[in-house]
């Protein structure tokens, strides 16, 4: 396989060219820690070319990915060959990394900004990246005393001019879903949280309300009360476990058949791909 870096202004468009499989990790690798030593932490994986990817690879561009948002960045995918656009889609990995028709719609996207202060009405907008999930502790105390009030209402938003929710609402990255709870991440977005304010404010225990996408089955949102029962606190901000506590029968269903088609497709990968 062959990689080219291709510069453009203010992200860069990595093009692959052959066979991704388990012997050119490292170079993929390679290239993402070269461009973030060289202050670039925006990139576009162009896979127009790659005619095989395997399962190893898939696990490369994630930790590409968050290697680079580990470093304040971002990784997309743009202009997949129709093998790796249907292995990415079917093991769900579209929803870690998203994928673009163009190398320009990824460029637009990549440098796209999401506000952390989520004002009343943007739940689509925000959603539409189906890695995301909204989450707020059911006990506004915990807000109050975490969340400098500026941050909770009664304040413009100086992107767009907006006036913020009156219900603060934190956007994480879900990293993983199934029949029984949810992980994600939380960077503490605008707050100024530490890592550790931010373990104390969802603290073992705490019950949040969360609304988020389940890609594939359903359109619309799916909402629930999770409690937390797992959380470490990283460099980067937070990595929690929370299982569901209030959900609704349709969407626990909903979750439950998810959960069980992705683990059905991944054996599936695995076994094209030789990997059992």
């Amino acid at each position: 396989m062959q990689i080219t870096v291709e510069p453009r202004e203010n992200f860069n468009v990595l093009h692959l060219r052959g066979e991704f499989d388990t012997f050119y990790c490292p170079a993929l690798q390679k290239e993402v820690d070269s461009l973030i030593a060289a202050g670039v932490n925006r990139v576009a994986l162009n896979l127009r070319l790659v005619k095989f990817i395997n399962s190893t690879a898939l696990g490369a561009i994630i930790k590409a990915s968050k290697v680079l948002g580990q470093n304040e960045g971002k990784l997309v995918i743009s202009r997949p060959s129709k093998f790796c656009r249907d292995i990415i889609e079917k093991v769900g990995l579209d929803r870690v990394v998203p994928i673009y028709d163009t190398d320009e719609e990824a460029g637009t996207a990549l440098l796209a900004e999401v506000p952390e202060a989520v004002r009343e009405g943007d739940d689509e907008d925000v959603l539409e990246d189906e890695t995301n999930i909204l989450f707020s502790p059911t006990d506004a105390g915990k807000v109050n005393h975490f969340i400098p009030e500026d941050q909770r209402s009664g304040t413009t938003n100086p992107v767009h001019g907006h006036a913020f929710a009156t219900n603060w609402r934190g956007v994480g990255r879900m990293s993983a879903l199934d029949a029984e709870g949810l992980r994600f991440l939380w960077n503490g977005g605008t707050t100024g949280l530490t890592a550790f304010e931010m373990g104390q404010m969802l603290s073992l225990g705490t019950d949040l309300k969360v609304k988020f996408r389940l890609p594939l089955l359903r359109k619309g949102f799916c909402e629930a009360v999770v409690t937390v029962n797992e959380l470490e606190e990283r460099t980067d901000g937070v990595k929690l476990a929370a299982s569901f506590s209030e959900i609704d029968p349709e969407t626990r269903v909903a979750v439950q058949q998810y959960a069980s088609d992705m683990a059905y497709l991944k054996k599936e990968l695995r076994q094209a791909t030789g990997e059992e």
